[in-house]
């Protein structure tokens, strides 16, 4: 018998049974360095051991608990070695795949041994299959029960099993229930009674250890009374942390940039199209912004092709005509000498200067733009992460424009705004993404931004028709390129990875490149990708923009940013591998003239339920905030946003899309507690957040 006492909830995790030094350290990695943290570790999901599923009633997708007899065990060879095991149970049979196995468990899995196991059922080759799955044997004449609760699965890291999060979570619970001090209740009575509120110790014990009379559906779906309450506190939390970032934000000093309209007026009229009422809409907004001398933080917001970086060129020459300077960073090399050379055919009559600042400039041309940027010359810098190193020193920055701004960490977006810092004054800041942010995860996750947004795209752009086709049907994919190329258009090959990949059965790029040029003889292919040098990309892209090269077969580097109006057809092989919005951004590469234009998705059956939709969604529509909705709910706020490369923390319990209907109610109870509990606020913020919330400065 363990006679060792409890831990309080305020010890640190090392006190628990079974927590060592290095556990303990994947345990502070996780952020949990008391007990109490253990309480806030929320379970992500619950997997259901309380009833026997039938074989037969099993379908694709479903996590379940099975019971039957082995019929055959077998060792498969082929690309790669598994153990095959067949049971059945009667109603169905169910195949139990293993790739790394030893030969006792194989002796183990004989003919009429009684299995239970549970696992995802996917498809297989002659029965449905479970990889990997948990089992267990159980005598012919043994009575052994399923378990009476649901079981909680939490987030987990590499070298922390589940079974151990498990323990220790029972561990913090039993710290709980012998304290009745310790666990602070942070939402006064008004807001629980008000928002009708579980008690946070009530709502605790019961995610962590759901009773046996739970409303198991319920607790699946993530809608149970006990994991609202939790969702409510954690999203009010995040929503408050982003309101006071932006007070704090604005309480700043900016430099006002009224200008006095030369160059903005100038640039206009040498446009060779008209700008729309949406980007007009936009560019007020903006400029109303910069006249301030409070910081701007503005996300611009516009599907692919909807001319986002001419509304960033007025707003940047906005800053010029003040006698300051501009930074604009992009994610790649290729987008950002895309956007040098866009800036220079418009802006060189203007003679305003620009700079290009990326990792491939020699020691001479950096130093150069260096010596421009520490002068208080008035110029456009447009680069990569190279803008933000420590040698780039601005004398004036009061504009940063950062393109696609999800594919930034947030230490590299601070590390620029502090370029802007000097003298304590801020930079203005714009933010473009070609990701529509649907309005219920812009109003929690980009609380503290103001947003413009360009929902039209310029007069003449033709919607592009999206066709779904086999790859056991390439041979009408290459008559159709052939068609294109003898019209005068050119093509777009995508390839999803640059070397074979057995595993995910891709076309190499270089590969396809060959078959290309075998398969269209006097038709010119070339090749661009993320591994080849600045130089070579460079040659690829001008020979591609001047028509000499018909087919450019590409990874998905052509991504964004590129613009070939000529360009009428895109093939994205394996197009079932990628996600929406990822497919959108590369549709966006064609229909930018007023040609019309095709995109063809090559899959390689058979498909997912999740990825039949996905292209069901291509095919049926062009518009990006669909796409970006059914993105939403597909996938999770995470992958939309990119929260794993921007810095914005992951929730816990809350689920953007599941929890939307709170919101209205989270921002009535921010404004009470605001109002009425202030100093409640920075509690709640560090109970949820810790210390992440630098990640709102950007």
């Amino acid at each position: 018998m363990n006679n060792t006492p409890t831990p309080s909830l305020g010890a640190s995790v090392a006190l628990l049974r079974g927590v060592g030094p290095r556990a303990k350290e994947k345990l502070n990695r996780l952020g949990m360095y008391t007990v109490q943290d253990l309480l806030f570790h929320l379970p992500l999901r619950y997997i259901d051991r309380t009833r026997i599923t039938p074989i037969g009633a099993l379908r694709t997708g479903q996590s379940a608990l099975v019971e039957g007899k082995v019929e055959l065990t077998q060792i498969r060879f082929g690309k790669r070695r598994s153990l095959l095991c067949r049971i059945s149970d009667g109603t169905g049979a169910l195949t139990l795949r293993f790739f790394h196995f030893s030969k006792s468990q194989q002796d183990r899995l004989q003919r009429d041994t009684r299995l239970r196991c549970f696992g995802l059922a996917r498809h297989g080759a002659q029965t449905l299959e479970m990889i990997h799955p948990e089992y267990q044997s159980i005598a012919d004449d043994e009575l052994r029960p399923v378990e009476e609760n649901l079981t909680p699965i939490y987030p987990a890291t590499e070298g922390l099993q589940q079974g151990q999060l498990r323990k220790l979570a029972a561990q913090a619970l039993k710290a709980l229930e012998q304290s009745n001090t310790d666990l602070t209740e942070l939402l006064p009575d008004l807001i629980r009674r008000k928002f009708n509120l579980l008690e946070l110790r009530t709502a605790i014990i019961y995610v962590h250890r759901p009773p046996p009379d739970a409303a198991t559906q319920s607790l699946l779906d993530g809608v149970h009374p006990a994991q609202q309450r939790l969702a409510f506190e954690e999203l009010l939390a995040q929503y408050l942390s982003l309101r006071r970032l932006r007070q704090q934000l604005r309480s700043h000093e900016a430099s006002a940039l009224a200008g006095n309209g030369s160059l903005t007026t100038a640039f206009m009229q040498q446009l060779p199209f008209i700008l729309t009422p949406a980007q007009r809409r936009a560019i007020d907004e903006i400029h109303k912004d910069l006249q301030n001398n409070i910081p701007m933080l503005r996300l611009l917001q516009g599907d692919v092709g909807s001319g986002k970086t001419v509304v960033a060129a007025l707003a940047a020459l906005k800053a010029i005509e003040s006698g300051y300077q501009v930074a604009i960073m992009a994610p790649t090399e290729l987008l950002a000498e895309q956007h040098y050379n866009t800036f220079q055919g418009w802006l060189t009559t203007l003679a305003v200067p620009i700079i290009l600042l990326t990792g491939k400039l020699n020691k001479a041309e950096r130093l150069q733009g260096l010596s421009v940027l520490s002068s208080s010359t008035p110029c456009i810098a447009i680069g990569t992460h190279a803008l933000f190193q420590q040698d780039v020193a601005f004398a004036r920055l009061r504009l940063i424009i950062i393109d696609e701004q999800h594919r930034f960490g947030v230490h590299q977006r601070l590390a620029l705004l502090d370029k802007g810092q000097g003298f304590r004054i801020f930079p203005h800041q714009l933010i473009m993404t070609a990701t529509p942010i649907p309005r219920t995860l812009a109003m929690t996750a980009y609380a503290d931004l103001d947003i413009s947004i360009i929902d039209a795209l310029p007069p003449g752009r033709q919607p592009v028709t999206t066709v779904v086709i086999s790859t056991a049907k390439r041979d009408d994919v290459i008559t159709r390129i052939k068609e294109a190329c003898n019209d005068g258009r050119q093509v777009y090959w995508v390839c999803t990875l640059i070397e074979e990949s057995e595993v995910l059965q891709c076309e190499a790029a270089i590969d396809t490149c060959q078959y290309l040029t075998e398969k269209l003889p006097g038709i010119r292919v070339d090749l661009i990708h993320g591994r080849m040098k600045s130089k070579g990309k460079e040659s690829v892209m001008a020979a591609f923009k001047a028509g000499e090269v018909q087919i450019l077969v590409a990874t998905t580097v052509i991504e964004v940013g590129v613009d070939v109006p000529n360009a009428s057809l895109m093939i994205i092989e394996n197009a079932e591998r990628l996600g929406l919005f990822q497919l959108h951004q590369l549709r966006g590469r064609v229909g930018r003239g007023n040609i019309k234009s095709d995109c063809v998705l090559l899959y390689q059956p058979p498909l997912t339920g999740m990825a039949r939709t996905r292209l069901e969604t291509m095919r049926n529509t062009n518009n990006g905030f669909e796409i970006a909705q059914k993105d939403l709910e597909l996938r999770g706020p995470g992958e939309l946003l990119g929260t794993r490369q921007s810095g914005l923390p992951e929730l816990r319990i809350a689920d953007l899309l599941r929890d939307a209907k709170l919101l209205p109610d989270i921002h009535h109870a921010a404004d009470i507690l605001i109002k009425n509990y202030p100093d409640q606020i920075q509690p709640l913020i560090n109970r949820w957040l810790g210390k992440e919330t630098d990640y709102g400065k950007v």
